[in-house]
């Protein structure tokens, strides 16, 4: 794509060049090691090899990513096919976001039109499905699935499921309290904690897009929960660095004086009800 040259983040597939010594001209991307989340999360003999702290982790590097793709200067950058086949993770199971192949710039405020749908089955947003608008809220739909993959180990579709994907098998577990069962992703974390991603997810896959929470806002919340996991003296560089962040990068670092006001100590209820406040 055009402007993937431009896209300069550590958690997006670097663009290297374009090889002009075949055919057809093929554009050349770093190479990340360790293949895809959905490899690590669904294919046998990977199952639950990620712990409850990297997937967090490795939530946040993604929504970093996306929020900075959709706050890109003046025009926004949509991904269109966020799957956990499309993260690839290095051999620190860092994540990268690949695959720009469906991607759209768009002016900010806009939303892309479509003769045609087009993502993957089990990530399209319901509203997308039927109107052909594609917005931003579009991505963070797809964004759930993957945080639902994460919380799960389910996959975005199954055979075993009578449901027909993994996002109405989401909601149903959580309003019938029973998403945890069998699970164990639940024994690895703090219960306080991983409520409050579901909540989360169960927020990004609202089926009324207006009332998703944009990506810069699940960023924020993703990595305040990461942090609650670290020393506070790991704590306060990345205060130091965030406040060096804010000085030089206006268009993705500039967010609301909300969001930078970050809380530390263990999760607590109280810190589900903020988000309860900050997604309404």
């Amino acid at each position: 794509m055009k402007f993937s040259s431009q896209i300069n983040h550590r958690h997006i597939v670097r663009l290297l060049g374009c090889c002009l010594e075949t055919e057809v001209p093929l554009l050349v991307y770093e190479y990340v090691s360790n293949g895809t989340l959905s490899h690590h999360l669904h294919d046998e003999g990977h199952v639950s090899t990620i712990s409850w702290k990297n997937r967090l982790r490795i939530a946040s590097e993604i929504a970093g990513a996306l929020a900075y793709l959709h706050s890109y200067a003046s025009i926004a950058i949509y991904h269109r096919d966020i799957k956990s086949s499309n993260i690839l993770l290095d051999e620190n199971l860092r994540a990268v976001v690949s695959d720009f192949g469906l991607s759209r710039s768009i002016p900010l405020d806009k939303t892309h039109l479509t003769a045609m749908v087009q993502g993957t089955f089990g990530y399209l947003d319901p509203d997308y499905f039927h109107s052909g608008q594609f917005t931003e809220k579009s991505d963070v739909y797809a964004f759930g699935v993957v945080l639902g993959e994460l919380l799960t180990g389910e996959q975005a579709i199954s055979l075993d499921r009578s449901e027909q994907g993994l996002a109405n098998y989401f909601r149903t577990a959580m309003k019938q309290n029973r998403l945890f069962e069998d699970n164990q992703v639940v024994n690895e974390g703090q219960k306080e904690e991983i409520f409050a991603v579901a909540k989360l997810t169960k927020r990004c896959l609202k089926l009324n897009g207006k009332k998703r929470p944009s990506m810069k806002q699940v960023e924020i919340v993703l990595q305040q929960l990461g942090r609650f996991q670290e020393p506070f003296s790991v704590q306060k560089t990345r205060i130091q660095e965030h406040s060096l962040q804010q000085q030089t990068c206006h268009d993705y670092c500039s967010v609301s004086e909300r969001s930078h006001s970050y809380t530390f100590g263990p999760v607590t209820e109280e810190i589900v009800q903020d988000d309860e406040v900050l997604f309404s």
